[in-house]
């Protein structure tokens, strides 16, 4: 028999206000990417039509290859969302997806030969989205990280 104490258990980081903000963003993040999963794979012509305002053209299927992306966005959120209090490097992980789409939705309606309304009234504004919360998860995991060194 062993005379070693057992492990005490990874400290989590508290649901404190910073804490009910992260959680409340990976959700948010995780849900919205799944949407986009879904209408890209599911509802292509809508997409077409709200962004574009013309019949589907896509021969090379590139919508599906960005639905594949937000799958992969879906996917780190989601793990994120469930291991973020323990593991806080979570957050960063999550900031680096975000960082990495900042510059192909304001591209895609400065670039495409049709885009409506709606699309130039929310693509550049997600590409800023994705921006500023990037910059805050990396903030936050800051923050996080020393509350969680602090209660271990």
């Amino acid at each position: 028999m062993s005379d070693s104490a057992p492990p005490i258990p990874d400290a989590l980081v508290p649901l404190d206000a910073t804490g009910r903000r992260v959680r409340a963003l990976l959700v948010s993040l995780t849900g919205f990417d799944l949407l986009l999963v879904l209408w890209a794979f599911f509802l292509p012509d809508l997409w077409f039509w709200a962004f574009h305002g013309v019949e589907r053209v896509d021969p090379q299927n590139l919508l599906q290859r960005m639905g594949a992306n937000w799958a992969a966005f879906f996917l780190m959120q989601l793990l994120a969302t469930l291991n973020w209090r323990r593991a806080p490097r979570w957050i960063l992980i999550v900031a680096g997806v975000r960082l990495s789409d900042i510059f192909t939705d304001v591209t895609c309606v400065i670039a495409c030969d049709d885009a409506t309304w709606f699309a130039w009234a929310t693509l550049p504004l997600m590409s800023l989205l994705n921006l500023l919360m990037g910059l805050w998860l990396i903030k936050a995991w800051k923050r996080c990280r020393l509350q969680s060194e602090e209660a271990a």
